[in-house]
């Protein structure tokens, strides 16, 4: 049984996320996403203007003469996994929601647009382990037991390995799918499951960031936990040069992983938990569009 108070939030959310797909998304992920070809659907008569090497000549010799013209449809048949990491990490937060709530987020709007757009979706929870997978499907109903999920999900583990499931992945789905990765991406070892995954399928690294991460605010000596370990890491934040270290540190590891990404052929996207992610999300569909 789903409490009052998340089934207002999951229902709030599922609101939201349609009307932003409505609204923006839906044509702009049909457009990214394109189908694995074209296919031949009917004839119709020639029209003025219509370009003669689509004339079907064997049905003009059926006709006595008359022109007709083959119509061609994309053959979508895309399949969707959302990889969801929902470590402990996820949970950081400094605004109005966690990492793991804009992760939340953007999976349902990626999934309500890809169920807009007649594509099958899944779903993968993933700590150290995967705790959870939902194999792909359409339809409506499932889209909302699939975001229901994810808030409903109560992890085992706080830990993180991308690495396993990336092989869990590979594993499971057998035929290329757009593969959406919703994580800060804190983890290491990862690289070569990663890379093996991006040859395989149509890898989407979404880096969900909160600005603390990088810039740290002045209020003197802080506590850090580490939310995977448990450990505790006292700093002045207030120190102009230990700002600047942690600005330094932060930056250097972000600047590593836009490398790692471009070597290994993909296109990631990054997400704040500051600010609205509509805009990164449309802005990584044009840019996807100009490969």
């Amino acid at each position: 049984m789903i409490p009052k108070s998340l089934f207002k939030k999951i229902r709030a959310l599922e609101i939201r996320t349609r009307n932003s797909v409505d609204a923006v998304v839906a044509g702009q992920y049909k457009s990214a996403f394109k189908g694995r070809g074209i296919n031949f659907a009917d004839v119709r008569p020639y029209q003025l203007g219509d370009d003669f090497r689509f004339i079907d000549w064997k049905v003009m010799a059926r006709t006595g003469g008359e022109p007709y013209i083959k119509i061609f449809e994309e053959e979508r048949e895309l399949t969707v996994i959302l990889m969801v990491d929902v470590s402990g990490s996820g949970e950081f937060g400094s605004s109005q929601q966690s990492k793991l709530d804009a992760a939340a987020e953007i999976a349902a709007v990626l999934a309500f647009s890809a169920i807009k757009s007649q594509d099958k979706v899944g779903l993968l929870l993933f700590t150290d382990s995967v705790e959870y997978y939902l194999p792909p499907k359409r339809g409506k109903s499932h889209v909302l037991r699939l975001v229901r999920d994810i808030f409903v999900h109560k992890r085992e583990s706080k830990k993180t390995s991308l690495a396993e499931a990336f092989k869990f992945l590979l594993r499971t789905q057998k035929k290329r799918a757009i593969v959406f990765v919703m994580s800060d991406f804190i983890d290491g070892d990862f690289e070569s499951e990663f890379q093996m995954a991006a040859k395989k399928h149509d890898l989407v690294p979404v880096v969900i960031q909160d600005k603390h991460e990088k810039e740290l605010p002045s209020s003197g000596i802080l506590a850090l936990e580490d939310a995977e370990s448990g450990e505790l890491y006292y700093i002045n934040s207030s120190s102009p040069s230990v700002k600047a270290a942690y600005h330094q540190m932060a930056l250097a590891k972000e600047l590593d992983l836009d490398r790692f990404f471009k070597s290994s052929g993909v296109l990631s996207v990054k997400m704040k938990t500051d600010e609205p992610y509509l805009n990164s999300l449309v802005h990584f569909f044009k840019r996807r569009l100009k490969r």
